[in-house]
């Protein structure tokens, strides 16, 4: 049974998340039913990371298991037309063929998310659903000297929701940016693995020091406190991207 690697993009606008649940249609059950029209075969695909409603991919990456070998072209071309029929607005970047031992999850060795904030007094019309709009000025500096007591490995108790089911909040931040053209500022972050909620929580935080409400030491006591009230307001979900994996 040969096991096919795809990176998908996303507009996470009209979703649940990713994970298939009952209360709402998710992109993991929209790529799951152009399988099934394709081939008629019912299958579970894995995805390297879950994403909330709202929010958005480049370059997920999931892996599924058919019956018989497709074409890499081929498989790609025949999901984006079953995708498009049915109106989704996931599309497939690419298929490739992998080893059996591949795993989109437990096979990746980082994971790439940009969180996109417009910061202009006029509304957003193209951008709608697509950033964070925030009408105060920011000082892209300031978030980025912030940022970087978050990199490196720590106790993140203080940057994950509730509801986070990982066994431990330590993880490790590789990289943690933060750049501006014009209006747009963007904070890209780099880790093998997340917390849920996480970069969210980042962007809120570094937001507040943006603004020049907290300072980069304020950050670095909400971090050391390891405890949720601690963390600044949880950024909306439509500014995040989830960028792309290394394997």
């Amino acid at each position: 049974m040969p096991r096919y690697r795809l990176r998908i993009e996303y507009d996470g606008t009209p979703y649940v998340g990713w994970q298939r649940q009952e209360n709402g249609h998710s992109v993991q059950g929209a790529i799951e039913a152009a399988v099934l029209s394709l081939t008629g075969e019912t299958v579970s695909i894995r995805g390297a990371g879950r994403t909330d409603s709202g929010v958005h991919a480049l370059g997920q990456v999931a892996h599924v298991d058919l019956a018989r070998t497709w074409k890499e072209h081929t498989l790609r071309n025949a999901l984006n037309a079953h995708l498009m029929l049915a109106g989704e607005r996931t599309v497939v970047l690419d298929a490739a063929e992998v080893p059996g031992d591949f795993d989109a999850r437990f096979s990746a060795v980082r994971r790439h998310y940009l969180y996109r904030i417009i910061s202009r007094r006029a509304p957003l019309a193209l951008e709608a659903n697509r950033a964070w709009f925030v009408t105060r000025e920011l000082d892209h500096d300031v978030m980025h000297a912030a940022g970087q007591v978050l990199v490196g490995r720590h106790d993140f108790s203080t940057f994950r929701a509730a509801q986070c089911q990982a066994n431990s909040p330590v993880r490790t931040i590789d990289r943690l940016e933060v750049t501006r053209s014009g209006e747009l500022i963007e904070i890209r972050v780099s880790a093998q693995s997340f917390l849920h909620n996480q970069i969210r929580s980042f962007a809120g935080t570094l937001k507040l020091a943006g603004e020049g409400k907290w300072t980069v030491e304020d950050v670095r006591a909400a971090l050391e406190a390891r405890d949720r009230k601690a963390c600044g307001p949880v950024a909306p979900p439509e500014g995040l991207y989830f960028l792309a994996v290394d394997y």
